[in-house]
């Protein structure tokens, strides 16, 4: 599978790649994605909502009334669920929502985000570019001539360029990773995926 190489103008550089087909040719695994898109999910979730239970209300402990002969039900204290201002009965507690995934579904999950994106052509490879200075306008002019504004986008950089980092972080829908951060979520996430041409190598490295 051959791709074009575009350059920051948005146009074709006469180089072509070849994506190789054990990570971008895959057919697509829809449960191992579905995992690790849970997996991903899960782990963001904070998990400290908590409910007072009948051990944290500030109540007096004095039994209300008498064991027998109220005619009514017998109460030994106010903070029973039963009653106004009581705690709750089986409320929510702190908890970890994360869960395991095997490296391996994480790595099948992964490959069929991206030959997801391949099959449907909505991946690009972009020539290596760095920016002298971080300049949201010179991001967004990258934007416009991939015509890509407006469009959620996820740019794959090759290696940690801070600077394309800091002139992206203002612009609407569209993100910034090294090949380190890629994750199955942020690519199905996606629109569009541009893949800087030096990182095609190191995610054939880390996928293959």
């Amino acid at each position: 599978m051959e791709f074009a190489v575009y350059n920051t103008q948005g146009k074709e550089t006469g180089k072509k790649v070849k994506l190789e087909k054990e990570v971008f040719g895959i057919e697509p695994n829809e449960h191992a994605v579905y995992l690790d898109v849970k997996q991903f999910m899960a782990n963001k979730r904070q998990g400290t909502h908590k409910a007072k239970a009948r051990a944290d209300v500030s109540y007096s402990t004095r039994k209300i009334k008498r064991q027998k002969g109220t005619g009514t039900a017998r109460a030994g204290s106010l903070r029973s669920p039963i009653f106004v201002g009581g705690g709750t009965a089986f409320g929510p507690e702190p908890r970890d929502y994360g869960f395991k995934v095997n490296k391996k579904v994480k790595r099948l999950a992964r490959k069929s985000a991206l030959s997801t994106k391949a099959q449907a052509k909505n991946l690009k490879v972009l020539e290596d570019f760095q920016l002298d200075a971080p300049k949201t306008s010179s991001f967004v002019d990258i934007l416009k001539g991939l015509e890509l504004s407006g469009t959620k986008t996820l740019f794959v950089a090759n290696g940690e360029n801070e600077n394309l980092i800091l002139s992206s972080r203002n612009v609407p829908k569209t993100k910034v990773v090294s090949v380190d951060s890629l994750n199955t979520y942020d690519i199905m996430n996606a629109a569009v995926l541009i893949i800087c041409e030096g990182a095609l190598d190191k995610i054939n490295e880390v996928l293959k």
